[in-house]
């Protein structure tokens, strides 16, 4: 008797009829996979050919969240990659509805967010020979140029190596946005129990340390102490990297001043006597010596030049050795990790004297006090001020999120952002999360989510009108899910402001109008949140303090005059310049 016929004849008989536990799916495998690598939440948009698959996700323990628009729960989850350290995975559908989460996978690329986006896609031969199938795009094509790495999977068996290679290329390195292309065939693929229970395994050392030369440590340590007026400029990438504890050493061993970029602000408590947060100008007109932590020579800091002393040496340290020289000389770059840079640093700072004149820290802080005087002179002066601009609520708001520093700081908008982030000092890191290097509009809502899920902490967000137009919807998904986050809309009727005048006078809004008259919190009543509508300083700080302390999904309307604003906020020189009179 042939008995491998037999076998196989058995096997064949079983496939033929399966019944689940004894044979499962690829969906199956799929959740699995993910969970082997420690995956506890996703976000997304279900529907053909997903469906399913988020389901059996949250039968394996992964909290799913689901979206009104996939390019929102891109966002959520580039945010709970950058706050975790972890990557942030998204679910999309195929087709358009992948090409929407793709954009929040190419920022979150940029950023060096770990995220992976997992879309499912249509069978590749109609796609390949171009036969018009159901949502028939060449997704694997169209993500590559944007993502640090994309992967298509075809066969179940692949399943658990792509989900581990995209789990390591999203957080290795510098982390970024990954791409898994997963077919409607390998989704849909049946193997038996057994032999599915072989391929998982729990991948070893998935971010290895990199630890720079002596040599380049040495050159960055003679630097920074022969320096008589050095700086560190600490980026979100130190946030990300958790070395707030270092940084701190760092400055507090040598006495030099830093400076924190948005998102790193709160990674040395703003209001710290060493903080030059308000010295920008003299910083770049000034600093013989500027030590980059976790931050890059790009747009936001004039990509060197600009205000930038022709004069200033720059030591920068980067874990990618493709970031050095971008925009100038770097005459010390330390490449490595940021925690074993930072300790190499320190092991050796320690055996040298720093030559700082000591009149720089003297200058900077005298600086300080008086753009401080001017900022309070600010808030103080439109305190009262009827209808509300931007510094009168804000006037209300900062004194409430600075007394309630563990809860996260969403902002996005054009003034509503600049002007909320010179106004509230942040304590703590990885308390504040915007727009970040693209200054991308939209993030607004899924960053409140993915900050909410990821950390468990109360979240607030204050956004523009326009800014909360981008993703509003998704104000339902934080009440659906019974989150702490409060949501803060500034309506001054416009992008920019409400005042806009539209050239042709045919009766149509100008560009950049909305409606000041709106009434964002009936939004939140729809969905049974918390709401307020306010018109004064003290109805909204006790909103706020209300709101917060409530730990519920809540909605704040703050109501502005139409003429607060101006257009682009403190970037403004970014546009170019018209010679009509064009009233914005």
């Amino acid at each position: 008797m042939d008995t491998s016929n037999s076998a196989a004849s058995a096997n064949k008989a079983t496939l033929q009829t399966p019944k689940y536990p004894n044979q499962v799916t690829g969906m199956y495998i799929l959740a699995r996979a993910l969970r082997m690598v420690g995956i506890t939440n996703m976000y997304g948009l279900v529907g053909i050919p997903v469906t399913d698959f988020a389901y059996i996700a949250q039968e394996q323990g992964i909290r799913f969240a689901g979206f009104h628009h996939e390019q929102n729960a891109g966002m959520a989850a580039a945010t709970h990659g950058y706050l975790t350290k972890t990557p942030g995975v998204l679910l999309t559908v195929s087709s358009l509805g992948f090409l929407n989460g793709l954009t929040a996978t190419a920022n979150a690329t940029v950023n060096c967010y770990p995220m992976i986006q997992i879309s499912g896609s249509s069978e590749r031969e109609p796609i390949d020979l171009g036969q018009g199938t159901y949502e028939g795009l060449d997704q694997l094509s169209i993500a590559k140029p944007l993502v640090k790495a994309a992967y298509r999977v075809n066969k179940p068996e692949d399943i658990p190596t792509a989900v581990v290679r995209a789990y390591r290329a999203a957080i290795s390195g510098r982390p970024g946005g990954v791409y898994l292309d997963i077919t409607t065939p390998c989704l849909g693929a049946i193997m038996n129990m057994a032999d599915a229970e072989k391929l998982f395994y729990k991948p070893v050392d998935l971010v290895p340390a990199m630890v720079p030369s002596e040599e380049s440590v040495k050159r960055a340590v003679e630097l920074i102490s022969s320096a008589k007026k050095p700086v560190f400029l600490i980026g979100k990438g130190a946030a990300y990297a958790q070395v707030e504890n270092k940084v701190k050493q760092l400055v507090e061993s040598t006495g030099i001043p830093f400076y924190p970029m948005s998102m790193a602000k709160g990674l040395m408590p703003d209001n710290h006597p060493l903080s030059a947060i308000s010295c920008r100008s003299t910083i770049m007109q000034q600093a013989d010596v500027v030590v980059l932590i976790g931050a890059r020579l790009n747009w936001l800091l004039s990509r060197g030049h600009g205000k930038w002393n022709s004069d200033t040496k720059f030591v920068q340290l980067d874990i990618d050795p493709q970031e050095i020289d971008i925009n100038r000389p770097i005459a010390a770059p330390v490449i490595g990790d940021l925690d074993s840079s930072l300790t190499a640093i320190l092991s050796q700072l320690g055996n040298h004297k720093t030559s700082m004149d000591p009149a720089w820290v003297t200058q900077l802080q005298a600086e300080t006090k008086v753009k401080k005087a001017k900022l309070d002179e600010r808030l103080q002066q439109n305190a009262s001020t009827q209808p509300m601009n931007h510094w009168t609520a804000l006037s209300a708001i900062k004194p409430v999120l600075e007394s309630n520093p563990d809860v996260i700081l969403v902002n996005e908008g054009a003034n509503t952002l600049d002007d909320t982030r010179d106004a509230v000092n942040m304590s703590l890191p990885r308390h504040r999360i915007d727009c970040a290097t693209w200054a991308i509009m939209g993030m607004g809502m899924g960053s409140c989510i993915g900050a909410a899920m990821a950390t468990g902490k109360s979240v607030v967000a204050v956004e523009g009108d326009s800014a909360f137009g981008f993703s509003g919807m998704e104000f339902s998904t934080i009440c659906r899910f019974k989150l702490p986050v409060t949501v803060v809309i500034f309506n001054n009727g416009g992008i920019y402001n409400g005042i806009g005048v539209n050239m042709s006078n045919d009766g149509d809004p100008a560009p950049t109008t909305l409606d000041v008259n709106a009434r964002f919190d009936k939004i939140g009543d729809a969905f049974g949140a918390q709401t307020y509508y306010v018109t004064n300083p003290a109805d909204l700080k006790n909103a706020l303090s209300e709101a917060i302390a409530s730990k519920k999904p809540c909605l704040i309307d703050v109501q502005l005059a139409a003429d607060s604003g101006k257009e682009s906020g403190h970037i403004g020189y970014l546009n170019p310049a018209s010679l009509q009179n064009i009233t914005v």
